[in-house]
């Protein structure tokens, strides 16, 4: 895996409606782009997202968020209120993903793979020149 993105110590972010608001601190891994099927049926496309150490992420409403099992080996995190996809979790990791489009601009990310190419939808082309690979990294 490629460096942690950005050089900010602290990025925010937040669902649609703003009952859910993050703060994520220190390093951040580049933007993934999961092209899997469960990804592009939660969102509509495909997913875009960061990862943080649990100890560095701090949410506020997290009453608000509500987990999905969507599979035996991770869950989905997203907004009960508005719906907003905000976090992908493995089971018994210490780190969560955070997708990329709910933080505040500018957010200083950029952009490291894509996965589950294998998987993508048959409507569009992935031609940003970052590494692909068919199933997970």
């Amino acid at each position: 895996m490629g460096a942690a993105s950005g050089s900010a110590t602290e990025r925010k972010g937040s669902c649609l409606c703003g009952a859910v608001r993050f703060t994520a601190r220190g390093a951040l891994r580049g933007i993934i782009y999961c092209h899997c099927t469960q990804c592009r049926r939660q969102t509509g496309h495909f997913v875009a997202a960061t990862a943080s150490a649990d100890r560095d992420l701090e949410v506020e409403g997290a009453e608000n968020v509500t987990w999905f099992a969507a599979s035996a080996d991770a869950k989905r995190g997203f907004c009960r209120i508005c719906g907003s996809v905000l976090f992908w979790k493995p089971d018994g990791a210490a780190r969560t993903s955070i997708m990329a489009g709910a933080f505040e601009t500018p957010s200083g990310l950029e952009g490291q793979m894509h996965i589950f190419v294998g998987d993508k939808g048959d409507y569009y082309e992935i031609d940003d020149g970052l590494p692909q690979f068919a199933a997970g990294s």
